[in-house]
């Protein structure tokens, strides 16, 4: 068995934190994670360093912010240079496999994985740059609208349970494979689910395990469009919300199907974890459960992701590691950003990778364990793509949260006693010392001027190069095109003339050969 764990890592999309049973959304049925809860750690206030796709697993693979790289959006490049959890695993002897999104931007679709096993489902190229010099409505490159909601149900298939079932029966099959290789490495398989994301939509044996009677209409409901803060008004623009009527019956049904997504997720997850058992792989494996960020689901009127406010940005986390305080929560703040430090704390190996970031998380180890704190005084959160106008930054700590955005009036909480977010205490005097040792940290972490000039120069220039190059020429494609090598399959001369001895090579467990009683010269 190899030194090192191995570690599966397993992401949704779109997963807000908020709809956890662990984390106390118990309508939510998910018995497999809910039972890797109980065989590892829950951290109950983990957030998104970002709340959009791209920018946010680039900042996770990185263990950087993704101002620091350039992956301002779902339309920026990611650039190769930037080293990567997966390079550092592969560095240290891991083989590392990716199967599913990650919505990488640009002609590095794999960023340190040897391999991948299926393409992504969204965009490689600049396409979904975001332009902060539109006038008028918010430029929305995506074209988002609120048809998610208003059609969502049931389905039979949709694009996204395409991919989700290729992702889960390649995982599946890379697992069994993992276990049958003769010379045993320690490995990084990441399997990268699309669901829950919009639009909500759902195989009907899933959305059956809920009743209308049963779900929970938000906490919060729609805030009159002349009393939103200035981010929410842009957002409600940006969506185009206001081509439909949202009922209450919409609402209902759109959280019924969003829930019932999470239980087809938990599916997904439990074939995962059979596979894992049956190989005898289960034991010494890392498993990491998460999301990129999260999502309004109808809270204050708001929906999706892109937003400053709780249920946008708080992901599920849950970590099961050998020496864990099994079925222990933690509630200290933690990120995406935490992960890889944390991961890399767990690989033993005599090479160390000769160049490491400094990053800008820290290992949860100490949380993990019961043995150590952690010591960080704020969460840093960013969001720079579309539906603002300048870098919005956030800093979230045990008891506030600050939104900085030089064109908007900030924001901040006190998420303890406010955990709904509705008494907005920035710039009133009581709070001055603590609001001005709140904007000291920002502006120690980021320039904000500098930083929207780096952005507009960056939007510039992939504007360009997508509207006059990418699309109109005979560039060569970025999108990731999955090869085999049909020559390693199932029982081929080069790999093997014996069609016995192939075949039981594949058999797991692996019975050795069975000498033959009355041995033949030939």
């Amino acid at each position: 068995m190899a030194t090192s764990p191995n570690i599966l890592f397993i992401m949704a999309d779109q997963l807000t934190g908020a709809a956890m049973p662990m984390n106390g959304r118990t309508v939510v049925k998910t018995p497999h994670l809910t039972a890797l809860a109980n065989e590892g750690v829950n951290f109950s206030k983990a957030y998104c360093n970002n709340p959009i796709c791209a920018p946010s697993r680039a900042s996770m693979l990185t263990g950087l912010l993704a101002s620091r790289i350039g992956a301002y959006d779902n339309g920026a490049s990611f650039s190769s240079e930037v080293p990567t959890l997966a390079h550092y695993l592969s560095a240290m002897g891991y083989s590392t496999t990716l199967s599913g999104k990650m919505h990488f931007v640009g002609p590095d679709q794999l960023h340190g994985y040897e391999e991948r096993l299926t393409t992504d489902i969204y965009p490689s190229d600049y396409g979904w740059t975001a332009d902060w010099t539109v006038e008028g409505h918010p430029y929305a490159p995506s074209v988002m609208s609120l048809r998610g909601v208003v059609e969502a149900g049931v389905c039979a298939r949709s694009m996204q349970v395409d991919h989700d079932e290729e992702v889960t029966a390649t995982v599946v099959q890379k697992i069994y494979d993992l276990a049958r290789v003769e010379e045993k490495k320690p490995f990084f398989l990441t399997a990268s689910l699309t669901h829950p994301h919009n639009p909500y939509t759902v195989p009907q044996e899933f959305y059956d395990m809920y009743t209308d009677e049963e779900i929970d209409m938000p906490t919060v409901g729609p805030i009159p469009l002349e009393k939103m803060d200035p981010w929410s008004k842009r957002f409600h623009s940006l969506i185009r919300a206001d081509e439909h009527d949202v009922s209450p019956e919409n609402v209902r049904k759109a959280r019924r199907s969003y829930y019932a997504t999470v239980s087809y997720i938990d599916n997904c997850v439990g074939r995962m974890f059979t596979a894992l058992k049956k190989s005898g792989l289960d034991e010494n494996t890392i498993i990491i459960f998460t999301s990129d960020h999260g999502d309004m689901l109808g809270e204050r009127g708001l929906w999706y992701k892109f937003n400053p406010f709780e249920w946008s940005i708080r992901i599920p986390m849950i970590i099961r590691t050998p020496d864990c305080r099994k079925g222990s929560a933690v509630t200290t703040p933690v990120s995406l950003l935490d992960l890889t430090p944390t991961l890399l704390g767990y690989a033993e190996s005599k090479t160390i990778p000769t160049h490491m970031e400094q990053f800008e998380g820290k290992s949860l180890r100490p949380l993990l364990t019961g043995k150590g704190s952690l010591h960080r005084e704020c969460v840093p959160i960013e969001f720079t793509a579309e539906g603002v106008c300048a870098p919005a930054l956030i800093l979230v700590g045990e008891e506030y949260k600050y939104i900085y955005c030089e064109t908007d009036p900030p924001m901040m909480f006190n998420l303890a006693k406010d955990p709904h977010e509705l008494n907005n205490l920035a710039g009133k005097k009581e709070y001055e010392a603590i609001e001005n040792n709140v904007l000291k940290q920002l502006h120690n972490l980021w320039d904000p001027k500098r930083l929207r000039e780096d952005i507009l120069t960056s939007q510039a220039r992939r504007l360009f190069l997508q509207r006059q190059v990418l699309q109109d020429s005979n560039q060569p494609e970025w999108d990731y095109q999955v090869r085999k090598d049909a020559t390693q399959q199932y029982v081929r001369s080069r790999k093997d003339p014996s069609t016995a001895m192939s075949k039981s090579r594949a058999r797991l467990p692996y019975v050795p050969p069975t000498p033959p009683d009355n041995p033949r010269n030939d």
